[in-house]
C-alpha cells in the first residue's frame, strides 16, 4: 500500500506505482487531502487499477471499518513522499487522516520516504521525529542531495530518493527471513573496458543487470554487500557499498583487495580476457587498410581468488554458445567454484541488456538445475537459495 502526502514530490509516486506493478506487485493508494492538490485520485486509480482512499469518512461511513480494513490489506506500507507534517503525526501518535489512521492500525513493515526542502529536512524537530520513528522500527529511505522541483529552491538535501533506492528498500522489507544477515557478500558486475588509445577500446555488451540484481537480492536477504562494477548506466541498489571500476586490472585489484573475510563471492562481471600490450598515448590515425595489434592476458580473477579460497562460497558465471554444459562443468572444476550459473545469450530472453534470463545452475556436487525464463532479480534469489543449500551449516 502506498501512502501519499502533500508535497510536490507526489508526482514521482505515480512512477513508483508503475514500477511496482511492472515488477508484479498489486498496489493500492491512500492519500491525504493535501496530496490531492498535487495529483488527482483518478490518476492513481488508473495507474493502480485499485480503489483509492482519500477520506477518513468515505461516503459518510464509519472510519472504524474503512481504515481498519485497509490496514489489514497490504503486506507492507510505503509512504512516499513523507512530508514533515506526516512524520510529526506518525512520531507522536496522531491518526486524523486516511494515511496516518491506516498506518496507526497496521502491523506490517512501513517504509518512509521523506521529501521536503533543505531547511525543513535539517530542522532539529524534524530530525528528532525521524530519530524517534527509526527507534520504533520504521524503515527509511533518506532523501538525497540534488535539484528540487522548483527553480527557486536550487539544490540541497531533502530531494526524494531515487525510485531504484526506494524499490530496493521495499524488496528488503518484504523479506521476512534474513539468512545472509552478518555475512559479507562480494559481487562483481558489468563489463570491463580496455583502451587501445585515449578514445578507442575493446569491451562487450554486458550492462551489469545480472550483477546488480545479485547485489539487490543479497542485500534484501540481510547480507553486507559490496558491488564492484565496470561501466554501467544502472543505479546501485540502496544500502550497498559500490566500487566503480573500468578495466580488468581495476576490477582484479578491487576484488582481491576486498576478498578477505568474504562469505560469498558472486563473480558475474564480464571481464575482458585480453588487453592491448601497449596503449597508444594519442589517438591512432587512419592509415593502411589493415593493421595488427598485440594483446596480452588479463588477470584471471576467479582463478586467483580460487587459490586464496578458504571458507568462502564461490559462485561463477559461464556464458557459452556451444558445448554449454561441458564447458560450464570444466570451468566449475578449474576455478574451484561451488556453483556456476550457465546461460547462452543466443537463447530468447537471455541476452545482454534484457531484464530476464534463462539459466542452468550446476553445483560442486554435480547437481544440475535448469530454471525457466524469469526476471534477473528472480534468478538472483534462486542463485542464493541454491548457495544456502550448499552451505546449510554456515547460513
Amino acid at each position: 500500500m502506498l501512502g501519499v502526502s502533500g508535497g510536490i514530490a507526489a508526482y514521482k509516486s505515480c512512477e513508483l506505482v508503475r514500477e511496482l506493478r511492472r515488477r508484479g506487485a498489486v498496489v493500492r493508494v491512500m492519500m491525504t487531502s493535501r496530496a490531492t492538490r498535487f495529483v488527482t485520485p483518478t490518476t492513481f486509480a488508473a495507474l493502480s487499477e485499485q480503489p483509492v482512499l482519500t477520506d477518513i469518512f468515505p461516503n459518510g461511513q464509519s472510519a472504524a471499518i474503512e481504515h481498519i480494513d485497509w490496514s489489514r490489506w497490504p503486506e507492507m506500507i510505503v509512504l512516499c513522499p513523507a512530508t514533515a507534517n506526516l512524520l510529526a503525526k506518525l512520531a507522536h501518535g496522531f491518526a486524523d487522516d486516511p494515511v496516518s489512521a491506516t498506518v496507526r492500525a497496521a502491523k506490517v513493515p512501513i517504509v518512509l520516504c521523506p521529501a521536503m526542502n533543505s531547511a525543513m529536512w535539517e530542522d532539529a524537530l524534524v530530525q528528532r521525529n525521524v530519530s524517534l520513528l527509526k527507534e520504533n522500527d520504521y524503515r527509511f529511505v533518506d532523501p538525497e542531495f540534488g535539484a528540487f522541483a522548483t527553480t527557486t529552491e536550487g539544490e540541497g538535501w531533502g530531494r526524494l530518493a531515487r525510485l531504484e533506492w526506494i524499490i530496493s528498500e521495499i524488496l528488503s522489507a518484504l523479506q521476512k527471513q534474513k539468512p545472509l544477515a552478518g555475512k559479507k557478500i562480494l559481487v562483481t558486475a558489468g563489463r570491463t573496458e580496455e583502451y587501445l588509445d585515449p578514445v578507442r577500446m575493446i569491451t562487450n555488451p554486458s550492462t551489469g543487470r545480472m550483477g546488480f540484481a545479485l547485489a539487490e537480492a543479497a542485500r534484501a536477504l540481510g547480507g553486507q554487500v559490496m558491488l564492484i562494477s565496470g561501466p554501467t548506466n544502472l543505479t546501485p541498489p540502496h544500502g550497498v557499498e559500490f566500487v566503480p571500476v573500468v578495466s580488468a586490472a581495476d576490477m582484479a585489484h578491487a576484488a582481491i583487495k576486498n576478498y578477505p573475510n568474504t562469505d560469498v563471492l558472486a563473480m558475474s562481471a564480464a571481464v575482458s580476457d585480453y588487453r592491448p600490450r601497449l596503449v597508444a598515448p594519442e589517438k591512432m590515425k587512419k592509415g593502411a587498410s589493415t593493421f595488427q595489434m598485440e594483446f596480452e592476458r588479463t588477470v584471471d580473477i576467479l582463478a586467483t581468488l580460487g587459490e586464496q579460497k578458504t571458507r568462502a562460497l564461490h559462485i561463477g558465471f559461464a556464458v557459452e554458445t556451444e558445448n554449454e554444459l561441458d564447458n560450464a562443468k570444466d570451468k566449475l572444476r578449474r576455478k574451484k567454484l561451488d556453483l556456476i550459473v550457465l546461460n547462452n545469450p543466443r537463447h530468447s530472453g537471455a541476452g545482454f541488456g534484457v531484464e530476464t534470463n534463462r539459466v542452468t545452475l550446476v553445483d560442486r556436487n554435480g547437481q544440475v538445475q535448469e530454471l525457466e525464463l524469469m526476471s534477473k532479480l528472480a534468478v538472483a534469489f534462486k542463485i542464493f537459495e541454491q548457495a544456502m543449500k550448499l552451505n546449510r551449516g554456515s547460513f
